[in-house]
Formats: C-alpha cells, structure tokens, sequence
C-alpha cells in the first residue's frame, strides 16, 4: 500500500520519539506494517473470540494477559539495559572493521559533501560521516574506489584511470582536513595501533578492477596510494574477470589470462582479491589461483536470498577451506528476496545508477526512487534480524572465524534498524540476544577481516 507524504511524515516522527525515549541507542525493529498486523491480532482477539463456545473464559485470559504486561515489560526492559551495557562495553574493546563504504560517491558527487561533518540521513540519504562513526562505534572502513564499468578501450580505460586517482586524491584529502581524528590506515597493525590512539582508521579498496586497465604496473602505483583490496569486476565483465551480473553472461569462463597474471601480481604485493560481484566460475577460479587468503568485501548467503550476487553453501565452505571470509552486504535485496514487482524496480533503478555516464544529479534521484521503495513495500525490507539470520548461517556451515561484516553504505544499504553508520550497535545488540560471546562479536566485527589483511600482507612478504 502506498503512504502519502502526511503518513509517511507521520511515521518518521513516531520513529524519532521512540529512539529518543530509549536514547537513540536500539531503534525499533518494528514497521508500521507490522503495527498494522500487531493491531488486527488484537482486534481479531477481542471480537472474534466473543463469538466462542467459551466466551467468558476467553475474555478472562485476557484480562489476565493484560494484569501480567507490565510486569513482563520490565522483565524484558531490565534484561534489554543489560544487553545495552554489554554492547557499549564491547565497542568500548573491539576494533570493529566495515569491508566496503561507497562514501567516496558523495565525497565526489554531491558538492560541498564535508565527511568531516555530521549529516542527517532522515535529510539528505547519507549513511557515513566521521561524527557517525564514532557515535555509532565503528573504528575503521574501507573506503571504495568505485567505478561503474565503462567501454574497454585504451582510450576509456585511461581515463578510468584518471578518474580512480581522483578518488584516491579526495579520500587522502578528507583524512588529512580531519588527522586530529582519522587516520589512513593499510595493514592490521597499524589499524590496531590507531584505534588504541582513539582515532578513526580509513582502508582503501577498489570496487571493479576496470581502472587497472590491461597494464598490471597499475597495481603497484594504487597499493603506494593505500589500496588493500579489490573487486576484481562489478556488475558487467572487464578484462580481469567475469561478473555475477553482466546480462551478456560470460565472456571468459571465470578468469582471464589478465585476469591471472593480476591476482598473481596481487599476492605479491599484499592486496587481497576481492570476491564479491564475481561470477561462480571466476570464484572457483580465484580459489585456485590465490596463494593467500582471499574474502568477500560484501555478500550474503544465497541459500537464504537467491539471488546470484550472493554465495552458495559450496562457496563459502571453499572460501573457509582457504582461510578466508565472507562479509555480509545490508543491501535489501541481498538479505531477504522481494516479491517479484520489488525486485524487478530494484534492478530497473540500479541498473541505472551503475552506469558509467550516470549524473550525479541521476544518482541522487535514482537513490531517493531506491529509498521511497521500503515505504512503498515495508513488508519487503529486511530488519536487524534478517542480517544476523545470515550471519548464523555462515557460523553454522563454516564457523565464526570466516564471517564479517561490509554494509555497503552509501551504495544500497537499507535495513531497518541500521540506517546508518551512528545505529551499528543494534546489529551487536541482535548478536547478543542470540547468544553469541564478545570473543566471538569481536571476531565478526573486524578480527576476521584483519587476519586476512595480515595474512595477505604476510605472504608478500615471503
């Protein structure tokens, strides 16, 4: 059902007041969609039930439900404090490490963008900012070099370039307007090192290997300027691999010739191969061409949202096999399959949004349109819950030691409950209504990825 602008103003003011009355620290998992259900039980439960065999027992139940609801509501209210101090307790400890941030689109798009700023996604769309990161207690990011794919001619791969080193110029810039808190970080160490000084830790990783063109040298000019991993393709095939999502299919059975002399090239510097956006053959090529272990900067699992971005149970059992990790993406659609009208908008709109010669002006309106969808279609937009159901997963098919997290905010990220970088500790909160230890939520959210950080660094190193 489509909301009017009244509703849907309606709606951000009560959300506002209810994460204001806890104090912004968990915000309601809850849509109105689900009110809407909640209250059709309750009137479905008083009316219907008159008309029982018993009708007088029925009512005395619930009476008897209605005395007991405070009572339950401490309960519950005591033991959510406590979660609460726990989750603080651990970000106050955990060196916690998001895999993919697409904040450089705005750093470039959107004149005037100061990440050094704190920004409100309720008004302006954006999830990532230094100030929400450290409110939210998220320690480090890697920042993505993207790069829609574009034609694949000397001429254009130039100047793919051109326009990569300028997003590596505007990240270097935004660290160095804000050194009294932020640092560019590279290795594991130094990111360790960082958040011991109280600072906040900027990665660097390359999302689509398009700007390194046919000549390899490339890799060595990016690894001096910060970058730690890539993507070898995104949404279309490129001379290095191919991709998940190109509609032509594949155009070198996984890998390319290039493709192999770059993953070579790149253990020998210490970058890690990204395999996130690749095809299934490219990833079973990967596997067997990486001499060190590789990860998925941001994906989920296909066995719970079919969809061919994500990872099979095959592929993330090979992925643990070689030490490696998959990070879980918060984008909608790879977290909970839409209905069929959803999904085929989804792809429509962001189709669009990754083409080459998109505006930003095209992409801030294509952006809102991705947006205004959850509040079109509430019941398809994953919560919390559904992140962790696929981070359980992974622990249950391969163990803790092989699960991260890469929200690929400001890239389609959109959950309920995490809306940006500030509400990261609802996700912790979830782990630990779960029952998972803080050794083991340290692990998911950054030691994983750091151990393949080092352990990429390591075997260049031989």
């Amino acid at each position: 059902m489509e909301r009017t602008k009244t509703q849907i103003d309606n709606y951000n003011s009560k959300s506002t007041e209810l994460r204001r009355y806890i104090g912004d620290r968990r915000s309601a998992q809850i849509t109105d969609y689900e009110s809407i259900k909640y209250l059709q039980f309750l009137k479905s439960f008083l009316f219907k039930n008159k008309t029982s065999p018993n009708p007088q027992k029925t009512m005395k139940h619930f009476y008897t439900f209605l005395f007991c609801l405070p009572f339950l509501c401490f309960s519950q209210n005591k033991v959510e404090k406590r979660l609460l101090k726990k989750v603080d307790k651990i970000h106050a400890k955990a060196y916690t490490v998001d895999t993919h941030a697409d904040a450089p689109i705005n750093m470039m798009d959107i004149e005037g963008f100061d990440v050094g700023a704190k920004h409100n996604y309720a008004e302006d769309g954006t999830q990532i900012d230094f100030p929400r990161m450290k409110e939210g207690g998220m320690d480090a990011m890697f920042f993505a070099v993207y790069l829609g794919q574009g034609k694949r001619t000397p001429e254009a791969n130039a100047e793919a370039k051109e326009k990569a080193l300028k997003i590596f110029a505007k990240i270097h810039e935004s660290v160095k307007n804000n050194t009294d808190k932020v640092r560019l970080v590279t290795t594991a160490k130094e990111g360790y090192a960082t958040h011991k000084q109280g600072k906040l830790g900027v990665f660097i990783g390359m999302e689509n290997g398009w700007p390194v063109g046919t000549d390899l040298s490339n890799l060595k000019l990016y690894y001096d300027l910060g970058l730690r991993y890539i993507t070898l393709a995104h949404s279309f095939n490129n001379d290095l691999s191919d991709s998940s999502g190109d509609p032509q299919g594949a155009e070198h059975g996984g890998i390319s010739k290039l493709g192999e002399a770059c993953i070579a090239e790149m253990n020998r510097l210490g970058i890690v191969v990204d395999v996130s956006h690749l095809s299934d053959s490219a990833f079973y090529d990967v596997m067997r061409l990486s001499k060190a272990p590789v990860f998925a900067s941001h994906s989920s699992c296909r066995a719970l949202c079919d969809v061919k971005r994500n990872m099979t149970d095959d592929m993330i059992k090979m992925l643990a096999s070689k030490g490696g990790v998959i990070q879980i993406n918060f984008v909608a659609d790879f977290l909970k399959k839409p209905s069929a009208e959803v999904a085929i908008s989804i792809k429509t709109i962001r189709m669009q949004v990754q083409k080459a010669d998109a505006t930003p002006e095209d992409k801030k309106k294509l952006n809102a349109e991705l947006r205004q969808i959850k509040y079109k279609y509430p019941s398809d937009v994953p919560t919390v819950k559904d992140v962790v159901n696929h981070i359980d997963h992974v622990v249950k098919l391969v163990g803790i030691d092989h699960v991260g997290i890469g929200m690929d905010m400001d890239g389609g990220s959109d959950v309920i409950g995490v809306e940006d970088v500030s509400k990261i500790k609802n996700v912790t909160f979830e782990l630990l209504r779960r029952g998972y230890t803080s050794k083991n939520i340290k692990k998911i959210w950054g030691g994983n990825t750091m151990r393949v950080l080092a352990e990429a660094e390591k075997f260049s190193k031989k």
